[in-house]
C-alpha cells in the first residue's frame, strides 16, 4: 500500500463553515479507505473560518447535537453551563433572561443571530427569554472585548448563534413533550439538500401556565403563564465557482405574565403581561473572485414589537397589602439593521488580510413616551491581518473606526498571538483589545432622563491562556487569566446642575469598574461511551468609585456534564451547575447565597424512527433564586416522544 496525504480546506465565508482535513491513501484492490477526520471551525474570532486548534482567542462552542442530546429547550439554559458566563432569569420561562461575560454588564454582550444584531436599541441588551434551542447548529461564545471586528456592544464579548444548514437526504421529525407546571411543547423540523439547494426549518410551540414569576415561597399566589410560537429556517443555494447565497429567518410570538420587585420588596402583580413579536431576517452572498480574493456581503434586520400592560392590583409580599398598580402601558417597536461587505485577500501562504465596511442603523419607537421615533446610525471600516507561520506561530492584528450620527467617532484595535507546540499537544495564546459601547436610545433621548451629550463607554481587555491535549486527544484541558477595565460607564445620577427639571435625574458617564479572574476547563473521553466536560470560573469585580462588588456577579462559578451510553439505544446526561454568593444590588446590601443544581436527561431509541425521552430539572429540589425575589423551578419532570421520517 502506497501512502500519500492530501490536505483540503473546504470553507464557506458565511456564518457557518466546515474545515475538513482529508487523509487519503493509495489503496490496493479491495482495501477500505479510513474514516475522514474533521476539525471544527470558529467564525466569530476573526470573521473567517479558523480551525479551533488555531484560534488565539478565548472561545467556547456549544454544538447543536449537544442541545438535542440533552433536550435543552432554550438558549439561556445552554449558556448557564458555559465558561465565564453569568446567565440569569427574572422568574420562569418567558421572563427577562440576560447574559454577561467576564464581569461585564448584560448590555456589553453583543448577540448575533445568523448575522443579525439582536441587541435592543433601547436597552442595549438582548433578552434571551423567547429564544428556543430549536434548529440551532452551534453557539460560539467569544470572551473579551471584540469591538475591533464587531463594533459597539462587544465590550464583554460576542455570542454568535448559527442556524442549521440542510445536508444530505431530506428528513423530517416531530416531537411532543409534557411535564411540570402544565408544560406542553410540540414541534416539527425538516432539513436536507437536493442538487444545489439546501434547507432547514422548524416550527414549535411552548405553553406553561403554573409558574409564578415572583418566588411562590415568598407568598405569591397567582400563577404566571408563558406561551411561545417560534419558527426558523435557513435556505441556501450553491452558486458557480464556489459561491453561495444563504437566507435565514427566525420568528416568534410570545405572551408572558409578569410580577415585579423594587428595593427590598417583591410584588405579586395581577394581570401584568407582555406580548412580543419578533421577525429576524438575514441574507448572505459569499463569492470567491479569484484564487486569492473572496468577498462576503451580509444584509440583516430584526424587528420587534412589544406591548406591555402593568396590571391592575399588586400584593406586597412583605406586608400582604393589596394596592392598585400605577398604570404604565408600553408599546415599543424597535428595528436593528446591518449591512456589511467584507473582503479577504490571501497574500501567499502566511498572510490573510481582511477589510470591511459596516453600516448599522437602530430605531426605537414608543408613542406612550415620545411622539417621534429615534434613530442611531453608524458607518464603520475595519482591517485585520492574520499570520500563520508554518502552522506554529499565529498572529492577528486589526483596527476599526466607527462614526456615529449622535456622538462622533470611536476607534478600537485588537492584537492576538499564539504558538503551537505540536509535539507536546500544546497551544499558548494571548490577546489585548479595546472596546466601546454606544449610548442607547433610552440613555440619549428618554424624556426626563436622557442625555444627548453622552460619550461611548470604553474598555480594555487582556487574557492569556494555554490549551493542552493529552492521551491522544482523549483529554483536553485549558486554563487562562483575564483582566478588564471599564471606563465612562453610563449611570443614572441625581444632579441639580447636570440634569434637567422636574426630576434632576439623568444619565452620566461617571462609572469606572474592573474585573479579573481565572478560567479553567476540561473534556475527557473516559470510555468510548462515557465522556465528561467541566469548567470553573473565578471572577473578581470592583466598582472603582465605591470599591463594592459589581451586582449579580458571583466570584465562583462551575459546571460539570457527564454523558453516558450504557447500551446503544440509551443515552444518559447529568449536568451540575454551581453559582457562588453574590450581591443583587450595586450597594452590596442584598446578599444572595450560593446554590448547586443538578439536571438529568435521557433518551431511548425504541426503534430506528421512534425515540422517547425524559428530563428532570433541579433533581434534588434545591431552593434558590438567580435574581432576588424571583422564582426558579422546583424539581420538575418532563417526558416526550420524537418521531423521525
Amino acid at each position: 500500500m502506497k501512502l500519500f496525504i492530501v490536505s483540503r480546506l473546504t470553507c464557506l465565508m458565511g456564518l457557518s463553515g466546515v474545515l475538513t482535513f482529508t487523509v487519503g491513501y493509495g489503496l490496493s484492490r479491495g482495501e477500505e479507505p479510513p474514516a475522514v477526520k474533521t476539525e471544527d471551525v470558529v467564525i466569530s474570532a476573526t470573521k473567517t473560518p479558523l480551525p479551533v486548534s488555531q484560534v488565539t482567542s478565548a472561545v467556547e462552542v456549544i454544538k447543536g447535537e449537544d442541545l438535542e442530546r440533552k433536550k435543552i429547550k432554550s438558549v439561556i439554559d445552554a449558556l448557564r453551563l458555559a465558561q465565564g458566563v453569568a446567565a440569569f432569569s427574572s422568574g420562569g420561562p418567558g421572563t427577562t433572561a440576560t447574559v454577561r461575560l467576564r464581569g461585564a454588564q448584560s448590555n456589553h454582550t453583543l448577540v448575533i443571530l445568523d448575522g443579525t444584531i439582536m441587541n435592543s436599541p433601547g436597552t442595549g441588551e438582548f433578552d434571551f427569554a423567547n429564544l428556543t434551542a430549536d434548529n440551532i447548529e452551534r453557539i460560539e461564545i467569544l470572551r473579551g472585548a471584540q469591538s475591533m471586528l464587531w463594533g459597539a456592544d462587544a465590550i464583554g464579548g460576542v455570542i454568535n448563534i448559527i442556524t442549521k444548514k440542510g445536508e444530505g437526504k431530506p428528513t423530517a421529525s416531530a416531537f411532543a413533550e409534557y411535564g411540570s407546571f402544565a408544560t406542553l411543547r410540540e414541534g416539527f423540523q425538516a432539513s436536507g439538500a437536493k442538487g444545489p439547494f439546501d434547507f432547514s426549518g422548524s416550527l414549535n410551540r411552548w405553553d406553561t401556565s403554573s409558574f409564578s414569576a415572583v418566588d411562590y415561597r415568598r407568598g405569591a399566589s397567582e400563577r404566571d403563564g408563558f406561551h411561545n410560537w417560534q419558527a426558523s429556517g435557513k435556505f441556501g443555494i450553491a452558486l458557480p465557482k464556489d459561491g453561495r447565497f444563504e437566507f435565514s429567518l427566525r420568528w416568534w410570538n410570545s405572551f408572558v405574565n409578569l410580577d415585579n420587585a423594587f428595593g427590598q420588596t417583591a410584588f405579586d402583580v395581577f394581570g401584568s403581561h407582555q406580548r412580543t413579536q419578533n421577525l429576524t431576517l438575514s441574507g448572505m452572498y459569499d463569492q470567491p473572485i479569484t484564487s486569492w480574493w473572496s468577498q462576503k456581503l451580509t444584509l440583516a434586520q430584526t424587528n420587534e414589537h412589544t406591548v406591555f400592560d402593568s396590571g391592575t392590583f399588586q400584593k406586597d409580599l412583605n406586608t400582604g397589602i393589596v394596592s392598585p398598580v400605577f398604570p404604565f402601558p408600553g408599546d415599543i417597536e424597535i428595528t436593528n439593521q446591518r449591512l456589511e461587505w467584507q473582503h479577504n485577500f490571501q497574500i501567499g501562504n502566511p498572510l490573510l488580510l481582511t477589510a470591511g465596511y459596516q453600516f448599522r442603523q437602530e430605531q426605537g419607537d414608543n408613542p406612550n413616551v415620545a411622539p417621534e421615533a429615534k434613530i442611531i446610525s453608524s458607518n464603520a471600516g475595519f482591517a485585520q491581518a492574520q499570520v500563520n507561520y508554518q502552522e506554529r506561530l499565529l498572529l492577528t492584528a486589526g483596527i476599526r473606526q466607527d462614526s456615529y450620527n449622535v456622538f462622533g467617532d470611536a476607534t478600537t484595535y485588537r492584537v492576538t498571538g499564539g504558538y503551537l507546540l505540536k509535539e507536546m499537544g500544546s497551544k499558548v495564546r494571548f490577546s489585548y483589545a479595546t472596546g466601546f459601547r454606544a449610548p442607547t436610545i433610552n440613555q440619549l433621548f428618554f424624556p426626563g432622563f436622557g442625555n444627548p451629550n453622552l460619550k461611548p463607554e470604553k474598555s480594555k481587555s487582556m487574557d492569556v491562556g494555554i490549551d493542552q491535549h493529552l492521551f491522544k486527544d482523549r483529554l483536553t484541558v485549558s486554563a487562562g487569566y483575564f483582566w478588564n477595565r471599564f471606563q465612562d460607564l453610563i449611570l443614572g445620577v441625581a444632579s441639580l446642575t447636570a440634569c434637567s427639571p422636574p426630576f434632576f435625574f439623568c444619565a452620566q458617564n461617571i462609572g469606572q469598574a474592573k474585573s479579573q479572574g481565572w478560567e479553567a476547563g476540561f473534556t475527557v473521553a473516559i470510555l468510548k461511551t462515557l465522556d465528561v466536560k467541566g469548567q470553573y470560573t473565578y471572577t473578581l469585580t470592583r466598582d472603582l468609585s465605591t470599591a463594592a462588588r459589581l451586582p449579580r456577579w458571583p466570584v465562583h462559578q462551575a459546571s460539570v456534564g457527564v454523558s453516558y451510553q450504557p447500551i446503544d439505544p440509551v443515552r444518559l446526561n447529568l449536568d451540575y451547575r454551581y453559582v457562588g454568593t453574590r450581591f443583587n444590588d450595586a450597594a452590596n446590601t442584598q446578599k444572595q447565597g450560593s446554590f448547586g443544581v443538578v439536571n438529568l436527561s435521557g433518551t431511548y431509541d425504541v426503534v430506528k424512527r421512534v425515540q422517547v425521552f425524559g428530563r428532570v430539572e433541579n433533581l434534588f429540589n434545591q431552593q434558590y433564586e438567580e435574581v432576588l425575589f424571583f422564582g426558579t423551578p422546583i424539581r420538575s419532570v418532563y417526558g416526550g416522544v420524537k418521531l423521525t421520517y
